[in-house]
């Protein structure tokens, strides 16, 4: 390796340009500043990085967190998974960005500060403007590297989540991964769009987009519920020894999903609690004037279960309520282990 090519110290980590296995030794971690663009003075901008490596060859598990720069839980969750890893019984390597969007979590905001949402972009472009070419060169220089995805996210500023996931659940691969979770519902959403999760899928990675509860904060019970999701991951990938503790019997799949918006500006009351069920004709939300007078209410159109909500009272005309889940069914136990998930991903 040239010696200009050498990742150099910086930061408490390594300045890289491309994620490199040669980087880090087997049996180690490494911690590591991609560098994707730079600032107007010139001055790189990195992304944070963790590999872990084993001591045996396998396949490479990522992680990416905050795509969205106020989607926090993501973090700790690789930080804890990362650190509890094994180096010399782990098989394979496990690749964790703890934040994709650097300079909107700097900010802390939730886009990036040309104000484009990069999970609205991806791929991008190599000659698009300054979003387009930073999702592009992430995409490039590190999603591809990866033979599977756990994209991690929380909700958005005036919105809670439940526990869930999106993913095809007509994909062998990601649907599996979505049960390993053990999540409150998973959401069936086949990735044909311009997200992370979506690209991937695009490059041939199974992947999925894990919503970890709220933005802009740590939460112990949504981490905790991460790291076992991830740590199931790597006991069916057979990158570490275990046994996958996923008691499925509490989670609900649906066929589909959709947000309800007012078509009225107010302050905005709902009703519901995420994972309450709601019934078609229910009142779910209602709508007051500053003096306090009610001037609408919304009723779900359908039967279903509540996936996440609006906490925002400020209620602009078209103002999201709630994220509505429909079609659901309750899952009862997870398909026999084996090496299912290996096997399909070699396949």
């Amino acid at each position: 390796m040239h010696e200009s090519q050498r990742p150099a110290d910086v930061a408490g980590g390594r300045h890289i340009h491309h994620i490199d296995e040669a980087h880090t030794p087997a049996g180690a971690i490494s911690r590591n500043w991609l560098h994707l663009i730079n600032n107007g003075l010139g001055e790189p901008v990195r992304v944070p990085i963790l590999i872990a490596r084993g001591r045996h060859d396998g396949p490479t598990l990522g992680l990416t967190a905050a795509v969205h720069g106020n989607e926090l839980n993501g973090i700790a969750v690789i930080q804890r998974v990362i650190s509890s890893l094994d180096l010399e019984t782990l098989r394979g390597t496990v690749v964790g960005v703890l934040a994709v969007n650097v300079p909107a979590l700097l900010r802390e905001q939730r886009v990036f500060p040309d104000g484009k949402d990069l999970n609205r972009i991806a791929p991008g472009r190599a000659g698009g403007d300054q979003a387009e070419v930073y999702i592009h060169r992430f995409v490039e220089r590190v999603l591809g590297r990866m033979d599977v995805l756990v994209d991690l996210h929380t909700a958005s500023f005036g919105r809670v989540n439940s526990f869930y996931v999106r993913a095809d659940m007509e994909h062998p691969v990601a649907s599996r991964l979505a049960k390993l979770q053990a999540p409150e519902i998973i959401v069936h959403n086949p990735p044909n769009d311009r997200t992370v999760r979506g690209t991937a899928a695009s490059l041939g990675i199974p992947a999925i987009t894990t919503e970890l509860r709220d933005p802009h904060r740590f939460q112990r019970t949504a981490i905790s519920g991460g790291i076992r999701g991830i740590e199931n991951v790597l006991v069916d990938l057979d990158m570490i020894d275990g046994e996958v503790l996923c008691p499925l019997v509490q989670t609900v799949i649906c066929e589909d999903s959709f947000w309800m918006y007012t078509d009225e500006g107010g302050l905005l009351n709902v009703l519901p609690a995420v994972t309450d069920r709601v019934r078609k004709g229910q009142v779910v939300a209602e709508v007051r004037t500053v003096f306090g007078d009610v001037t609408r209410t919304y009723k779900s159109p359908r039967d279903g279960i509540v996936v996440g909500r609006s906490v925002n009272p400020i209620n602009q005309t078209g103002s999201r309520i709630l994220h509505l889940g429909v079609g659901r069914s309750r899952v009862q136990q997870m398909p026999p282990r084996g090496d299912d998930l290996a096997e399909l991903i070699d396949d």
